[in-house]
């Protein structure tokens, strides 16, 4: 049996596979658009998905082309089933939307390039939204990010599907700079401490926000 390509997923079918070119928070710009459509038409990919992670997932690549669209598209990988930081997912905050409180697309692409591919326990995904109408799910995503006026509430233990559950607040008013310690402690915590395949929700169930609270934000 060959070894999957890289970047790939298999599908149902058990043939065919789909890739995730990166996309970091969800930014697209008319050169990696462009690729993306001048691949699909190449190699006839049948079914192109915007994905819950704000990214376009191309599905139903024949194996040996797997290779050849990587190379066409010039694109990163988007990690989408390994053990580790998918993504970040962020709203337009105070760069275009009028009730933006905090600068969600700048903060999440530092998140993005210091987090994404972080080894795991289990997979987790951020989201990170400007204000308090939490348009990038930050309630229901491993780690959650909220702008406020008073500055970033931070919240862990969501999770959207299965056995869906609303995060918990871990801190609040925060400055940039002490979310992104906070998040980091709460990443290293749970990673040093989860077992295998244990989801960020399920962690912070058995062992409660108070304790949670206790590790990251002691001095």
């Amino acid at each position: 049996m060959s070894a999957t390509p890289k970047g790939a997923i298999l599908q149902r079918d058990k043939k065919t596979y789909a890739i995730v070119p990166r996309t970091p928070v969800g930014l697209v710009t008319p050169d990696s658009l462009e690729a993306i459509a001048r691949a699909a038409r190449k190699y006839d990919v049948p079914i192109m998905k915007i994905t819950s992670g704000q990214r376009i997932a191309m599905v139903g690549l024949e194996e040996e082309n797997v290779d050849k669209v990587w190379e066409d598209l010039k694109m990163e990988i988007g990690p989408a089933v390994g053990l580790c930081v998918h993504y970040v997912q962020a709203c337009p905050g105070t760069e275009v939307c009028s009730l933006g409180q905090r600068d969600s697309l700048g903060f999440g692409l530092e998140l993005e390039d210091h987090f994404v591919g972080y080894e795991m326990p289990a997979k987790l995904k951020i989201g990170i939204s400007g204000c308090p109408m939490c348009c990038a799910e930050s309630y229901v995503r491993d780690v959650g990010l909220i702008g406020k006026k008073k500055g970033w509430t931070v919240v862990v233990g969501g999770n959207a599907s299965g056995r869906p559950r609303i995060g918990d607040v871990l801190a609040e008013d925060l400055s940039r700079g002490e979310a992104r310690e906070v998040v980091t402690r709460f990443i290293d915590f749970y990673r040093d401490n989860s077992g295998k395949r244990q989801r960020a929700a399920r962690f912070v169930e058995k062992v409660g926000i108070d304790e949670v609270v206790k590790q990251v934000l002691r001095r």
